[in-house]
């Protein structure tokens, strides 16, 4: 399976964004924020479209499979 990668925290704070903030506006947890960070969770893909638009930044420089 390929590794991982997740640039969602970087992103996050060039917005400016909590994690809970983040994580209502995209209707999940604070806790799947903090995974989806740690690269310990693999967003859906309307997770990851929501969270794209969220923080303004294309899903493929967010999130890295290698």
């Amino acid at each position: 399976m390929p590794d991982f990668q997740c640039k969602l925290k970087q992103y996050r704070q060039q917005k400016g964004l909590t994690q809970e903030q983040l994580a209502l506006q995209v209707g999940v947890r604070r806790e799947t924020i903090m995974r989806l960070e740690k690269a310990q969770y693999n967003p859906s893909l309307k997770l990851a479209i929501d969270i794209s638009r969220a923080v303004e930044a294309p899903i493929e420089e967010i999130f890295l499979f290698d």
